[in-house]
């Protein structure tokens, strides 16, 4: 008999929640403007416009299939839904995919349009992906050579992998 793959519900998205994965942008008034800081360790940052389908990922009877998560251990990763609810699965850069533990560790947000967030150096994560459109819009901000920066786990190989709930 298999063990039950995990199903995980989003989370909205707060600055207290998402402190271990990045952090979110403030307004240019509030005092903690200026705190954090994009890193870049190639000097090669970038901004372009980006998109996923939900087409490039399983889906399922409730929602979407990750089985696979991707990290950048060079630079900082900042995305924002320009047009449609999407969402994350994120997980803190310390994992290594070893055992069920592990998995327990992947976390899901909601973004809505126009919620920017920023990534941390070698946070594991997947997507965004649309919650319901065919294909989310999104501004990035990264490292233009990411492609050679681009660490991926195949969490359906280890038998980690999860549903993202979305009805």
């Amino acid at each position: 008999m298999t063990e039950e793959r995990r199903k995980i519900a989003p989370e909205p998205l707060s600055a207290g929640a998402w402190e271990p994965f990045g952090w979110l942008p403030v307004a240019d008034t509030d005092p903690r403007d200026g705190e954090q800081r994009l890193t870049f360790a190639w000097d090669d940052v970038h901004v372009n416009i980006i998109g996923h389908a939900r087409a490039e990922v399983p889906a399922t009877d409730d929602g979407l299939r990750c089985q696979m998560l991707y990290r950048h251990d060079t630079h900082t990763q900042t995305v924002m839904s320009l047009d449609v609810p999407a969402v994350i699965a994120v997980a803190p850069a310390a994992l290594q995919f070893s055992s069920a533990a592990d998995a327990e560790g992947i976390h899901v947000f909601r973004l809505e349009p126009l919620e920017p967030l920023v990534l941390h150096r070698g946070t594991w994560h997947w997507g965004p992906f649309p919650v319901s459109a065919p294909a989310v819009r999104l501004f990035n901000v990264q490292g233009l050579r990411y492609a050679e920066d681009n660490a991926c786990v195949d969490l359906a190989a280890r038998g980690l992998d999860v549903d993202v709930l979305l009805s």
